[in-house]
């Protein structure tokens, strides 16, 4: 148990209570007072008569006198050094391993019509993110739309055909207002990945870079935790931009033909920036293919744990040993009290020192805390991270219980954790939670029907309340931009129409009975838990229109409910 405790390593050495260290100034004013009165005693025999001493005095040498207040105080030194928690030796907790998230960024702006790239920017971008999806990056991959507002297309997923059958659709005529936004389209796909801790990558097809987007680029890259990949999708020749109404092109308002082309110093100046890469685009697929690579060689993301006291191994039960050995050496009538008394002492080398901790460990007393209906407080006294998750759960504080679960890194952990986010309200992240859940182990089919059924159903409030971001996102800087309720995590995130929300939905429910630990008493089953059913929540559902039409209708619905207004842009290609 304790054979890897050696060698000591002394830079690391220090002490886990170092308050009790004060201890030892007591003991050393003890033993200077037990010094004294033995000079003391030695004045007393010069005193009295040599042959009267055997009667007055007690018997016993100085030297050994001496000696057993040296072992004295060095039993309690070492009671008190025991106490202090002494350690040099750091547990090795290992991170949660998360997976990295992907979010495409479609610009469907009329500039993107230009044929500088045949058949044009559009349909070449498409053709570049099906063959990113055939190179298999792994990941969890979102869509977003963009050109005066930004929309989501396909929250994150890992069923990659719902956004092969989502692209066909996209045309500049779907979205609600012309113009490129991109620095809405950055803070929405933001967003996406906040249900994840881990960094993700963010791939933008786009044709239209200037001094702006540098700098919204390049502040976006400085704030976030994501990487940004760039696919330029124009040329250095450029061409005119055809327009909207389909005949001739979009002039300025100096009545010349607009013609839009690639600023080829300024992609090299992006490529500079950390956390920027500009990818070149190609003719074959070989573009694509090594940005599928890199994504999926990065694919898994090692959370880091914050170092806290109890990452340390506590080593002062050892100094019980040689505190034993000394006081056996003291083992005199009268004194045994003495020495139990400082065996309680270093016994109770806990944070606290409580009567209850001399006898029951935290994990005992907080299962009897349980039995007793008192979650709360149980989570309070729990250590273990599974026990304290499963109290604040069945206390109904799921905030703490995510933290908790947050620590397991097991399947069963995922899975509580999933439990944890759906009983909060956060469903994007409890259908994550269930998919690592099912990843870690396939078996286990709790997580597999939750995650069906949340995949089914999710509030639709969840899926638009990133556009209000978008409002005050000049005012915000990205990285402060949350997303506190993340968007649909199922297949084809649509929105129904009007005339949807008016017809009879059903809604099925997830099962939460959560697993836990042998000594843990099982969550009851009554435990469950349905998305509200209120003119505020819509079943999300495959529909059978024309997808352009369905996009088309889905943005302008979002505009209306949630008054998105684009920027104020004189440029509307």
């Amino acid at each position: 148990m304790y054979k890897d405790l050696l060698p000591i390593n002394w830079s690391d050495f220090h002490f886990l209570r170092p308050q009790f260290l004060w201890l030892l100034l007591p003991v050393v004013v003890l033993m200077v007072i037990s010094l004294l009165s033995m000079q003391q005693e030695l004045k007393w025999k010069r005193i009295i008569a040599p042959h009267l001493r055997p009667y007055v005095i007690s018997k016993g040498s100085n030297a050994v006198k001496v000696f057993m207040h040296l072992v004295l105080l060095l039993a309690f030194a070492s009671g008190i050094l025991g106490l202090s928690g002494p350690t040099w030796k750091k547990i090795e907790v290992p991170g949660q391993k998360l997976e990295t998230p992907m979010v495409v960024l479609l610009d469907i702006s009329q500039s993107m019509m230009a044929d500088d790239i045949q058949p044009n920017r559009l349909e070449r971008a498409k053709f570049k993110i099906k063959d990113l999806i055939k190179y298999n990056p792994r990941a969890r991959m979102a869509l977003v739309g963009f050109a005066g507002t930004a929309h989501t297309i396909v929250p994150l997923t890992k069923d990659y055909e719902i956004i092969n059958s989502h692209i066909e659709g996209l045309k500049p005529s779907t979205m609600p207002f012309p113009g490129s936004d991109l620095e809405a389209a950055l803070i929405l796909g933001d967003s996406l990945t906040k249900v994840t801790k881990a960094p993700g990558t963010i791939v933008v097809f786009s044709d239209d870079f200037r001094e702006k987007e540098r700098g919204v680029l390049s502040n976006f890259a400085k704030n976030s935790k994501n990487k940004i990949v760039i696919l330029p999708m124009s040329t250095p020749g450029g061409a005119e931009i055809p327009s909207a109404r389909g005949k001739g092109f979009i002039k300025g308002k100096d009545g010349k033909t607009v013609r839009s082309s690639l600023d080829a110093t300024l992609m090299a100046s992006l490529n500079e920036i950390e956390g920027i890469t500009v990818q070149q685009l190609t003719l074959d697929d070989s573009d694509v293919e090594l940005i599928a690579k890199n994504i999926s060689k990065n694919l898994e993301f090692t959370e880091k744990n914050e170092e806290k006291d109890n990452d340390w191994r506590d080593v002062g039960l050892l100094f019980i040993i040689p505190m034993a050995v000394l006081l056996l050496l003291w083992f005199r009538k009268g004194w045994v009290l003495y020495s139990l008394t400082f065996l309680l002492l270093v016994s109770c080398n806990d944070d606290t020192s409580n009567f209850s901790d001399l006898w029951y460990t935290k994990d005992y007393q907080g299962q009897r805390l349980s039995n007793k209906g008192d979650f709360k407080e149980a989570a309070d006294v729990y250590k273990d991270p599974l026990r304290k998750g499963v109290a604040y759960f069945k206390a109904g504080d799921y905030e703490a219980a995510i933290n908790s679960f947050s620590k397991d890194t097991t399947a069963m952990g995922a899975y509580n954790l999933g439990l944890s986010y759906f009983k909060n309200g956060d469903y994007a992240a409890a259908e994550l939670a269930f998919n690592i859940a099912v990843e870690k182990d396939p078996s286990l089919e709790a997580a597999k029907v939750n995650r069906q059924k949340l995949m089914q159903v999710l509030p639709e409030e969840d899926q638009l309340s990133v556009e209000n971001a978008q409002e005050s996102k000049d005012e915000k800087n990205p990285k402060n931009t949350q997303n506190k309720s993340p968007e649909d995590l199922s297949g084809g995130g649509q929105e129904a129409s009007k005339e949807d929300m008016k017809k009879e939905r059903q809604e099925e429910t997830v099962n939460s009975n959560i697993h836990k630990g042998k000594e843990l008493d099982e969550v009851p089953d009554d435990i469950k838990a349905s998305i509200p059913q209120d003119d505020s929540k819509i079943l999300m559902r495959k529909v059978d229109d024309d997808p352009t039409l369905f996009l088309q209708r889905k943005f302008k619905y979002q505009v209306k409910k949630y008054n998105i207004k684009p920027k104020s842009n004189e440029e509307v290609w």
